[in-house]
């Protein structure tokens, strides 16, 4: 079942994409996510067709021109040294995205019915940075795209960096049932990078119910991803060394756009722990930087 749900590098690249994820190639009915490299003086053009985007530069600066506007992302130098800048594009939409310099540049996308936003610039500084949990399950979360930190019809992007030999996705959580005010139903998308060049690794787990079974244990390196349609997932592991990044791309059929977990209780206590110990040092990432 690993084979089904972890697509390591490569695996999923599809023309200009180094991974085309959508609806269609995951068998479900709204994540969609594609990462796309350009050289320097490149441009793509994209037809946002029945979804809305994020343009989420990875490494680099582009432009993104769209509905007569042109959105100059400052972009950053890589995932774990800031926040970026992004764009938001509306479905049924055509955008191009070129870059001087050249850059890697993730459009995460949700497939919506409404499409009545229009497209709009995110600043950087206005990205909330979280520190989640403490201990050995400390992490940092950049709430890129949630609800109550930026506008859209469906789609949820945040990005989780974890220091190398820390967990994070700790406790193993759910959102695949729509129970309201306890759960929101959402298929999510984890996309991988990971530091120290080829040697970096980390570890994925999935798991279902008796009623939704699914199995996923995953050694994960840079350009990987896992998709979860369902399940409790977590831990994410960064193995010691090696910092871990993954990009959340999250949506579903809720009209509300309400980002709700469950924990699985068998390991939810782990919690309660956390008061008792200090956040990891480490963090946040790109400290200096963003100052």
């Amino acid at each position: 079942m690993s084979s089904k749900y972890h697509l390591p590098k490569g695996t999923s690249a599809d023309g200009p994409y180094d991974i085309l994820v959508t609806a269609e190639s995951a068998g479900w009915g709204y994540s969609g996510l594609r990462i796309l490299t350009l050289k320097p003086g490149e441009a793509h053009a994209l037809s946002t067709e029945d979804s809305e985007f994020l343009v989420l530069p990875l490494t680099g600066s582009c432009t993104v021109t769209t509905d007569g506007r042109a959105f100059e992302l400052e972009g950053r130098t890589g995932v774990f040294a800031s926040v970026t800048d992004f764009a938001y594009l509306s479905r049924e939409s055509e955008a191009l995205i070129s870059s001087a310099s050249g850059g890697r540049f993730a459009l995460p996308s949700a497939r919506t019915g409404r499409g009545g936003l229009p497209a709009r610039y995110g600043r950087k500084e206005d990205v909330p940075v979280e520190l989640r949990g403490a201990g050995a399950c400390s992490r940092q979360v950049n709430n890129y795209c949630l609800p109550g930190t930026f506008e859209a019809e469906q789609l949820l992007v945040c990005e989780v960096l974890t220091p190398g030999g820390n967990w994070s996705s700790y406790p193993p959580h759910k959102h695949d049932e729509a129970r309201p005010g306890e759960e929101s139903e959402l298929e999510e998308i984890y996309y991988f990078e990971v530091s120290g060049g080829g040697n970096g690794f980390g570890y994925q787990r999935v798991y279902g119910t008796p009623e939704r079974p699914i199995d996923v244990l995953a050694e994960i390196r840079s350009g990987d991803t896992v998709l979860i349609p369902h399940g409790w997932h977590g831990p994410s592991v960064a193995a010691p060394g090696y910092d871990l990044y993954y990009l959340n791309v999250m949506a579903g059929p809720g009209q509300d756009r309400a980002w709700l977990i469950c924990d699985d209780p068998a390991h939810g206590w782990v919690r309660s722990t956390w008061d008792a110990q200090d956040i990891d040092d480490r963090l946040p990432f790109g400290a200096e930087e963003n100052e």
